[in-house]
């Protein structure tokens, strides 16, 4: 029998979410953050960098997810997710000459609230995150960037499969 335990989702550096979620899996996390996953350093791209640099980039380094930032500030603009890419290239949408710009996901930020994911989350909120609990809207998420807690910095990129595998190595 596993044990189940509420937890907020931490949403932007002040709020809580007032809908607990219960972890499916919280009595195989037994205090484990972020961190513990060891997600690889992110690769980041500009807009202006040519499809074909994201796609070699990403499978000499087995990445399913390329964070994209301003060349100059530095600031996260959004993500392309290689698969999707992938088959944006094989049905003619996108050429590997083309930019970034042309086949990223650009991040909404006006209006929006979202999630902070840093280093020092719990897995119970990275997995209520992946779940769509929080300020996802109700949208099931694959991967989360990871960040510092200002958000200066992309740390890394956790993946949904990152959460299921670390499950998996730890005993019940």
């Amino acid at each position: 029998m596993t044990e189940t335990m509420k937890t907020s989702v931490h949403i932007g550096p002040s709020s809580l979410s007032s809908h607990p979620y219960i972890s499916k899996w919280s009595s195989r996390y037994r205090g484990a953050t972020v961190q513990d996953l060891e997600p690889p350093a992110a690769l980041s791209l500009n807009p202006n960098d040519p499809i074909s640099l994201a796609l070699v980039s990403a499978f000499e380094r087995e990445y399913t997810h390329l964070t994209i930032v301003d060349s100059q500030t530095r600031g996260l603009l959004g993500y392309i997710a290689i698969p999707t890419l992938q088959a944006q290239l094989d049905s003619g949408a996108v050429k590997p000459e083309d930019p970034l710009s042309r086949a990223m996901v650009r991040f909404q930020r006006k209006g929006r609230r979202y999630t902070v994911i840093t280093l020092a989350t719990p897995l119970e909120d990275l997995e209520a995150f992946f779940e769509g609990i929080g300020d996802s809207q109700g949208q099931k998420q694959d991967f989360a960037v990871v960040t510092d807690e200002d958000r200066r910095f992309v740390l890394g990129v956790a993946t949904k499969a990152d959460l299921e595998e670390f499950v998996k190595r730890r005993p019940a």
